[in-house]
């Protein structure tokens, strides 16, 4: 006898502080909430992982626009789909990623509408940290054979950020010379892999001598410390010790930090070089001067990337069956505070993701 299917769902949703904090810190609650019938098109996908972002921890502090109180926080999720609103519909049983963000099918250099990220928001209106979800047909993606269902919610916006950089902005080839800097976090440790997969050699920076070596493991060539003031000094000796024609520069920075990483860089980075930079953890402005511009140098800035660019990194990664690096995994989505403290020190290597326990059986379908 075939086990009905759920009618609800527990979810990690979040509420306004209930105490007087500065700096803002909202609350997030585990509560019940119920699922909506399957409209034509849309699937029942049982969440068995969900992955933590740098977004989770801003909507908490009220530093993210669009926050809407009471939304379901989570933007990575992976499971099975256990329901269809099409009869036969091929996908069920399926192991599958939702697609993280809605808005940007395909176009090359922007989103083509509304662009939206998976919770804390309005649009679209759901999240990952939840033991079922229904979600668009369309808006989910097979999951490599080669990764579980935590290793597959380690990878959506993390490795669609890091496919923008790398393969369409930065566009890195084999034999070039890649500088990542902030290394440690998901979308820098997937930058590297990505590259090293191409063929690039990699150097990386962090303010953590212990993360530097553990991406040496990992198949970087070597990499500084960004709290010396010599650092770009550092990275430019490391490139030409690893090269033996004299005066080989970096062909790309892959930048998460922003401010003054330029006038740092310049004098290390090839004429024509890129500096492309996804985040600004450091400043929310990056110094241009005439001294890049008269040596081509560019700055481009790199988001998520679309519908298609995640597409196309899934197989990417299936080829080379490149597997993102997880530093935790947190039994139960009652362990999310847990997680939350993990983001907000920052002393993580990877992702941090939540296993969700199910307490039923799976529907026989």
């Amino acid at each position: 006898m075939a086990t009905s299917l759920p009618k609800y769902t527990k979810a990690l949703t979040l509420r306004k502080s209930s105490v007087e904090r500065r700096p803002t810190y909202h609350d997030v609650v585990l509560e019940s909430r119920s699922l909506s019938s399957l409209k034509p098109a849309e699937l029942l996908i049982r969440i068995n992982a969900a992955a933590f972002n740098h977004k989770d921890v801003w909507i908490r502090m009220g530093q993210y626009p669009g926050i809407v109180m009471g939304s379901v926080l989570g933007g990575d999720g992976a499971g099975v789909v256990i329901a269809s609103g099409n009869t036969g519909d091929p996908l069920l049983n399926k192991r599958v990623f939702l697609t993280p963000s809605r808005g940007w099918e395909k176009a090359p250099h922007a989103p083509e509408s509304r662009f939206g990220i998976l919770g804390g928001g309005s649009f679209p209106p759901l999240g990952t940290f939840s033991e079922y979800v229904v979600v668009e047909r369309d808006q989910v993606i097979l999951s490599p054979d080669h990764l579980d269902d935590v290793h597959a919610a380690a990878w959506p916006i993390g490795g669609v950020t890091a496919w923008r950089a790398v393969s369409v902005n930065a566009n890195v080839r084999e034999g070039q010379n890649v500088l990542i800097t902030g290394i440690g976090g998901g979308v820098a440790l997937i930058t590297l892999q990505l590259c090293i997969a191409k063929g690039a050699s990699v150097y990386v920076t962090s303010g953590n001598p212990e993360k530097i070596q553990k991406a040496i493991a990992l198949g970087a060539k070597g990499g500084a410390n960004y709290k010396d003031k010599d650092w770009p000094a550092k990275i430019g000796a490391l490139v030409q010790s690893h090269n033996q024609k004299k005066g080989t520069l970096l062909d790309a920075v892959i930048d998460s930090g922003g401010g003054d990483i330029l006038g740092q860089i310049s004098n290390y980075l090839k004429q024509g070089g890129k500096v492309v930079c996804y985040g600004m953890t450091a400043s929310p402005k990056i110094t241009f001067t005439m001294r890049e511009v008269l040596r081509n140098q560019q700055l481009l800035g790199s988001t998520m990337g679309s519908h298609k660019d995640l597409e196309d990194a899934t197989k990417f990664i299936e080829k080379h069956r490149i597997v993102p690096i997880v530093t935790h995994v947190l039994h139960g989505l009652e362990s999310a505070e847990e997680g939350f403290e993990m983001m907000k020190r920052g002393d993580h290597f990877g992702k941090v993701v939540i296993k969700v326990v199910h307490n039923d059986k799976l529907p026989k379908l």
